[in-house]
C-alpha cells in the first residue's frame, strides 16, 4: 500500500469512529468552564443511566475500602471529584479505543489508558507550577485525550517499531512522530486532532491532541496548557508508563521554561506525587 493510500486508509478508519456518548461531551467540555460547581456533573450523571452504573461501580471499588456501599450519586460524585468522573466517562464511552493493544507501538493491552491517565495526573498538578493560570481540570482532561490518534495509527505501523527507534537514534528522522507521517502521510497529533473534531469537542481539546509534541507552534492562547501537556507527557514516559516503543523518542521543548516553573527538584517532588495519586487512580481503572 503506498504512502498515500495508508493516508486515505487512516482518514477512513477515523471517519467510522462511534461518536462518544452525549454525557461523556458534556463533561469534556465542562472541563472548559472554570465556574461551574459539582452540581453540574452530578446532572450529567445522573441523565445517562451506563454512566450512572459506571460511577457507582467506581465509588463502591475496592481501591476505595468504603466501610458503607454508596448508592446516592450526588455522594458518589462528591467523594470520587470531577477528575475521576471525567476518567470514568471517557473510559467507558471509548473503551475499544483505549483498551486496544497497540501493536504498531510494541505496546501491552492497557499500557496506553495507563499512559495517558498518568499524564493527566502529571498535567493537572504540573498547571499548579504553570507561569500563567492554567486550568488544572482542562489540563486533567487534555492529558486523558492528548495520544488519542495513537489508537488508529497503531494499525497502520505494522512492525515497524524497531525500525523506527533505530532510525531515531541514528538521526535519520526527527522523532517518532516525523517517522509516522513518513510512513503514513499523517501522526498520531494529527490523527488525535481530527478524532476530537469528529467527537465535535471544544478547542483547546483538539488542540491538545494536536500540538502536544510541539507546544511552540500551538496557537498563543493555549501554548501555556500544551507546555504543560507536553511536559506531563514527559513526566508518564519518564516514569516508565509510556505507549511502547515511542516513549522517550520525542525532543523535551525548553520553551517550557518560560511558561512552568520547574527545576530538578520541582521534578522529582512531582513525579513522587504523579506516583501516589496514580497509585490509587489505576486501581479504579
Amino acid at each position: 500500500m503506498k504512502r498515500e493510500e495508508k493516508t486515505a486508509a487512516v482518514r477512513r478508519d477515523i471517519s467510522r469512529i462511534p461518536c462518544l456518548s452525549g454525557a461523556a461531551v458534556q463533561l469534556l467540555k465542562l472541563a472548559e468552564e472554570s465556574d461551574h460547581g459539582i452540581a453540574r456533573v452530578v446532572e450529567i450523571v445522573k441523565n445517562d443511566a451506563v454512566l450512572t452504573s459506571r460511577v457507582l461501580m467506581v465509588v463502591n471499588s475496592p481501591a476505595f475500602a468504603r466501610r458503607a456501599v454508596i448508592h446516592s450519586i450526588d455522594h458518589a460524585v462528591a467523594l470520587l471529584g470531577e477528575d475521576l468522573v471525567v476518567g470514568a466517562a471517557l473510559n467507558e464511552a471509548a473503551a475499544l479505543l483505549f483498551g486496544k493493544k497497540l501493536e504498531g507501538y510494541a505496546a501491552e493491552e492497557g499500557e496506553f489508558w495507563r499512559h495517558n491517565l498518568k499524564t493527566a495526573i502529571a498535567a493537572k498538578l504540573l498547571a499548579a507550577r504553570a507561569r500563567r493560570p492554567v486550568n488544572p481540570a482542562l489540563a486533567f482532561t487534555c492529558g486523558l485525550l492528548h495520544d488519542l490518534g495513537k489508537a488508529v495509527i497503531s494499525d497502520y505501523l505494522g512492525k515497524t517499531a524497531g525500525k523506527i527507534t533505530r532510525a531515531v537514534a541514528q538521526g535519520k528522522v526527527a522523532d517518532y512522530l516525523a517517522a509516522e507521517r513518513a510512513l503514513l502521510g499523517i501522526d498520531h497529533a494529527e490523527a488525535g486532532y481530527e478524532i476530537a473534531r469528529l467527537w465535535n469537542l471544544p478547542t483547546p481539546l483538539p488542540e491538545a491532541c494536536r500540538y502536544h509534541h510541539h507546544p511552540a507552534t500551538a496557537p498563543e492562547p493555549w501554548q501555556g496548557l500544551l507546555y504543560v501537556i507536553h511536559l506531563a507527557d514527559i513526566v508518564a514516559m519518564l516514569s516508565g508508563v509510556g505507549t511502547g516503543a515511542d516513549a522517550l523518542q520525542y525532543h523535551l521543548d525548553r520553551g517550557y521554561e518560560s511558561r512552568v516553573e520547574l527545576d530538578e527538584t520541582g521534578l522529582a517532588r512531582i513525579m513522587l506525587q504523579v506516583e501516589e495519586e496514580f497509585a490509587l487512580v489505576s486501581e479504579v481503572f
